[in-house]
């Protein structure tokens, strides 16, 4: 029997790059040699759960993502491990929670001395592309625009991403703005172009020049919609006036009081007639997230590659609009945590599966990993639940744990908490111990009544109680204030360790 080894050596290593992505399987005859699969990754910003067509919502646009979920697999029950941008992307990346990659707050520069999803996909002959928003490189809080927030520059800080990058740090203006790729200029968009409309174009660009290449390849699209600024000219016209007429009443637990756990920007001024017209461009930014996403799955059809790519659409996490009183995400609640995540592989994943795994954001590295038959790091703290992605049995999470280190993107105490979702509870307790709550889910899916006095479910609440002694336990998480990651791990903005270094 030929082993891979002795393979590579026949072969030479002219063809190193095309059998890096080639997986072996064993035949008792001859050696089959299989092209892994290709993965497009889709990532929205700031779009929950409960804003998309297949999740009920009858006033969202988005028959494209409705598509994607109808054919591939809805793990409906997914959380983002902490509803922040940057804190989500370095857990996406490294499979680790907040707690040990450091990413405490936004704008903040991530220590590169982790494994990430990009060095397992180049390392196995990957040819990698990465498309849009970064948000891993700050060291400077404010000024998004200059080159020293915006560029990343080619080595480590791109975390295993080694191929084509066409990427910026941190911007959410979707007209005239720019991108960088190997220097410090800011490289423009066609004149006029809505940000993803273009971004789009070089995804599938991207996607028919690797088409006919031997080494398969993996392409992250970051794209910034629906996130804020809700202003009518930051959206293109055709998709506002699809919702011009539509109205966005308040949400039943909609609160004019202050979240007192909120920062100030999370509690920014806010009324029943403001949220009508956010919501009117978040939702014409979702329709047009929709169009390009419709787009890419017909170019990967037209290219005759759709039975081996995988595809994911997700989201970094959702928003509140004024649920509980409180803007923008960073909390526990539904409307903040709770995201899409959808995964379509024809050839592998049967259409139509719903799985009500717990995913996490910690989670969706050893998945992708595990479906592409690689090697899932040691230093990964989520698990793997690619066999509940094929609509098998397997193992998954009792529950989710979600966490919060701090405000936004500032040095301030007195947001902490930690909180653990599973398929009908959320619990949560905050860092300063006064408040602690249990919401039933189903029961309660606006999460207006706290049971954490109920007698009927002091035994739910034990239970939650000593999970998250021993997940935290696990984690190596003593719960700390905000300002310790700020006074242990960081200088100027620069984290200086990671949760191996402690």
């Amino acid at each position: 029997m030929t082993s891979r080894r002795q393979f590579l050596k026949v072969c030479g290593s002219g063809m190193a790059s095309f059998l890096a992505g080639c997986s072996f399987e064993k035949r008792t005859s001859s050696l089959h040699v299989t092209k892994r699969p290709n993965l497009v990754f889709i990532m929205a910003d700031q779009l929950r759960y409960q804003s998309v067509g297949y999740a009920g919502d009858s006033k969202a646009h988005t028959p494209n993502i409705d598509r994607l979920a109808a054919r591939g697999v809805d793990f409906f029950q997914a959380v983002s491990s902490m509803p922040v941008c940057s804190a989500y992307r370095a857990s996406l990346f490294t499979g680790k929670y907040t707690t040990s990659t450091g990413m405490v707050i936004n704008e903040l520069r991530m220590n590169p001395n982790h494994r990430c999803l990009g060095h397992c996909l180049t390392e196995a002959g990957y040819e990698t592309g990465y498309i849009g928003k970064w948000h891993l490189y700050a060291n400077q809080l404010g000024n998004h625009n200059n080159p020293r927030n915006s560029f990343v520059p080619r080595g480590p800080h791109r975390l295993g991403f080694d191929g084509y990058w066409a990427a910026y740090n941190f911007h959410h203006d979707y007209y005239n703005t720019y991108y960088h790729t190997e220097t410090p200029e800011k490289i423009s968009y066609p004149q006029g172009s809505f940000e993803p409309d273009a971004q789009t174009d070089m995804a599938i660009n991207f996607i028919r020049k690797k088409a006919g290449a031997n080494a398969p390849f993996a392409l992250i699209l970051s794209v910034g919609t629906p996130h804020d600024p809700w202003v009518q000219k930051n959206v293109p016209e055709k998709y506002y006036n699809m919702f011009e007429d539509t109205k966005f009443p308040p949400p039943p637990n909609y609160s004019d009081k202050m979240d007192p756990y909120g920062d100030g920007w999370s509690n920014i001024k806010k009324s029943p007639e403001l949220l009508d017209e956010w919501m009117r461009v978040y939702y014409a930014m979702t329709a047009n997230l929709d169009y390009n996403v419709g787009r890419l799955i017909n170019a990967i059809d037209k290219t005759g590659l759709t039975d081996n790519t995988i595809i994911v659409f997700t989201s970094d996490h959702g928003e509140m609009f004024g649920a509980h009183g409180r803007m923008k995400k960073n909390i526990f609640y539904e409307e903040a945590a709770r995201i899409p995540f959808l995964i379509s592989w024809p050839k592998k994943i049967p259409s139509g599966i719903k799985s009500d795994a717990c995913l996490n954001t910690v989670d969706i590295m050893p998945t992708l990993l595990g479906l592409m038959n690689l090697e899932i790091p040691e230093s990964v703290e989520g698990m793997d639940l690619s066999r509940r992605a094929m609509g098998k049995k397997g193992p998954e999470p009792k529950a989710a744990l979600l966490m919060n280190t701090g405000a936004c993107a500032i040095w301030e105490d007195g947001h902490e908490w930690r909180a653990l979702r599973d398929k009908k509870y959320t619990y949560a307790i905050f860092q300063d111990r006064k408040k602690e709550v249990l919401f039933d889910n189903i029961a309660d899916p606006y999460q207006m009544n706290n049971l954490i006095s109920d007698p009927a479910h002091a035994e739910q609440t034990r239970h939650f109680r000593a999970m998250l002694k021993q997940k935290t336990a696990e984690l190596n998480d003593t719960f700390p204030t905000s300002t310790w990651y700020r006074e242990n791990w960081i200088q100027d903005r620069i984290i200086m360790r990671s949760a191996t270094m402690r």
